[in-house]
């Protein structure tokens, strides 16, 4: 039995929303597909984390945009911010619901990119010799 893994035709025809210039989904996409948005969602999954945590996790994420991009995933209410009044200050970042819900649907794409990373950005040409999908023809 083969499993197929294209989207259904209603998966497509809901993703028919976020191609208008104006639409707000245009935002969003922004925010949770950014390079630093997909890797903080993806280190929060596995519970809350400190500031420190989620630098050292995200190699190579300035300071600068380690807080920008937690100050926008919280304002789109994918992260929460616990801010504990104690002396030194804490500070624990975690995923909301709507957080885990998101976090869910990039895992998979995650890993995805874990597992073709090597063999795309390591070979030049790779992406040209990559078999069509369902039959269709290569651009």
């Amino acid at each position: 039995m083969e499993v197929s893994t294209a989207p259904g035709p209603s998966a497509v025809e809901g993703a028919d929303g976020i191609f208008p210039a104006g639409c707000p989904s245009r935002t969003v996409l922004d925010h949770v597909s950014s390079k630093w948005g997909v890797l903080i969602l993806v280190a929060l999954w596995k519970g809350p984390q400190r500031w420190s945590e989620l630098r050292r996790r995200a190699e190579g994420i300035s300071e600068k945009m380690l807080a920008q991009t937690l100050k926008t995933l919280e304002g789109d209410g994918f992260v929460r911010r616990d801010a504990q009044p104690v002396i030194p200050p804490r500070v624990d970042y975690s995923l909301t619901d709507r957080g885990r819900g998101l976090a869910a649907v990039l895992l998979p794409l995650v890993t995805w990119i874990a597992e073709h990373a090597g063999e795309i950005v390591g070979s030049p040409g790779a992406a040209d010799s990559t078999p069509p999908v369902n039959g269709e023809s290569s651009p």
